[in-house]
């Protein structure tokens, strides 16, 4: 009885000691200041091809049947387009956006994308940018979510 109080004093007073240290971590002596954000304008063009001998983009899944109006409701693609510089499929490739998208929208065609665009030339070689997000593809005007990324664009957050 003895050896196990003094036990249960030894482990009460190494725990008091234990955080003894962590009660400046919330001091007002020194406020958190962030660190200025960085801001970035990309200007690329994505090629995404779904027909013909080479395909960059392929349904991997469909459903066996929907009852929802858009008929396409439940397509899973995997995609790995070119992206670049220009406009044409023959401009200058400067990396490739890699992913799936899903047919997430019952009534009308959208979808809800994963895409991560990997840059292989430039200043931002080795660095990707993460999306996330809904993609109401009948919309003229629309914004993805930048919920991360690699290299020079990690902790990304922002749109496209």
């Amino acid at each position: 009885m003895e050896k196990s109080l003094i036990l249960a004093w030894i482990l009460v007073l190494s725990t008091a000691m234990a955080l003894a240290p962590c009660r400046g971590y919330y001091s007002d002596a020194e406020p958190y200041v962030p660190a200025p954000k960085k801001v970035t304008h990309l200007h690329f063009f994505l090629h995404d091809t779904m027909s013909g001998k080479n395909p960059t983009a392929v349904v991997v899944a469909r459903p066996n049947m929907t009852t929802a109006p858009n008929k396409s409701f439940g397509t899973v693609a995997a995609i790995d387009d070119l992206i670049t510089v220009g406009p044409n499929v023959t401009s200058k490739v400067i990396g490739n956006a890699q992913g799936l998208w899903v047919m997430t929208d019952r009534d009308v065609f959208g979808l809800t994308v994963y895409i991560d665009f990997g840059f292989t030339e430039g200043e931002f070689n080795g660095s990707s940018i993460s999306i996330f997000s809904r993609n109401p593809i009948a919309e003229t005007e629309r914004e993805l979510a930048v919920v991360g990324g690699r290299g020079k664009f990690r902790m990304a957050q922002g749109f496209a």
